[in-house]
């Protein structure tokens, strides 16, 4: 049976057919020829709250012919500490796939493994799998094949979005850097254990240069409210703006997977003149995430 838990567990095959699924999704749209879904229920557990990825995945899945079930973890048992692996045997024989939206990567992978049907991570606090498929997807759209480009991630390199391109990086043989101050890279074990072309730097200016791609996150995830001064101190210059911007090569894609905090990780003129590109990567969740569906039940 097939799940998506991590971009690691992923071949480079395996994400080149969702990348090409997606641009069939997306051009098609509105005039599927196929419903992989019809007739199936699929549960959505959310334990973080959500914009982009539980709307398009429920689109997703009815624009796919089924359904959804949305199941906050505060509106089901699991909120009341009933263990996973319980509340995965239960629905396993009810519905017939989960997206899975929590903060351990050890609960998704628990879920998967008890529940007997198709499990999507749509976020954990070590990997956001279709947010980065989505990425690359509107990469491609916009700049081609991805092979010798130069990606930079700036800002807190130590989050589940620069996790998963760390792992993207090395499937499918294009640069990452990512520019952090100390104590915001990727763990040195996961970066071991990806392998690839990855850089990791605190100079801003040496990350940027030549870059063909500069791509930012929040600098306060989920689960880190409690280290918010902290963290706005130490990243505060780590921001993409229109000094960095003319650092990369001219045309250079800029990209925010979002919500974006405007004068934090991006200034406000550098968001609004880039804008056609994020809320573009925006919407490819939803043709992103159509092609994991339709791969998952193929």
């Amino acid at each position: 049976m097939k799940h998506l838990l991590s971009i690691e567990s992923l071949s480079a095959t395996v994400i080149e057919s969702i990348l090409q699924g997606s641009a069939v999704m997306k051009a098609s749209r509105g005039h599927h020829t196929s419903q992989p879904l019809q007739g199936q229920v699929w549960a959505m557990l959310f334990s973080k709250a959500s914009t982009r990825t539980r709307v398009s995945f429920e689109v997703g899945i009815r624009e796919l012919g089924g359904q959804t079930l949305f199941l906050p973890a505060s509106e089901i048992q699991l909120g009341r500490g009933e263990p996973i692996k319980d509340t995965a045997r239960v629905l396993g024989r009810m519905v017939h796939g989960a997206v899975f939206r929590t903060f351990g990567q050890n609960e998704v992978e628990e879920f998967a493994d008890y529940a007997g049907i198709p499990t999507i991570n749509a976020l954990t606090d070590a990997e956001h799998p279709c947010q980065i498929l989505a990425d690359l997807f509107t990469i491609r759209e916009h700049r081609g094949d991805l092979a010798g480009k130069v990606v930079t991630f700036i800002g807190d390199g130590a989050c589940n979005v620069a996790n998963s391109w760390v792992f993207a990086a090395a499937k499918l043989g294009f640069e990452l850097r990512i520019a952090a101050p100390k104590g915001f890279h990727p763990a040195s074990e996961l970066l071991a254990r990806a392998g690839g072309r990855v850089r990791c730097m605190e100079d801003v200016a040496e990350a940027a240069a030549g870059s063909d791609v500069l791509y930012t996150d929040v600098w306060v995830s989920m689960g880190k409210e409690a280290e918010s001064a902290e963290r706005l101190e130490k990243l505060k210059g780590y921001q993409v703006n229109g000094t960095v911007t003319r650092l990369a090569k001219p045309g250079a894609l800029v990209m925010h997977c979002l919500p974006a905090y405007r004068g934090k990780e991006i200034d406000e003129a550098t968001f609004e003149a880039n804008a056609g590109t994020i809320f573009d990567q925006a919407e490819n969740r939803l043709h992103a995430q159509k092609a994991v569906l339709a791969w998952l039940r193929d």
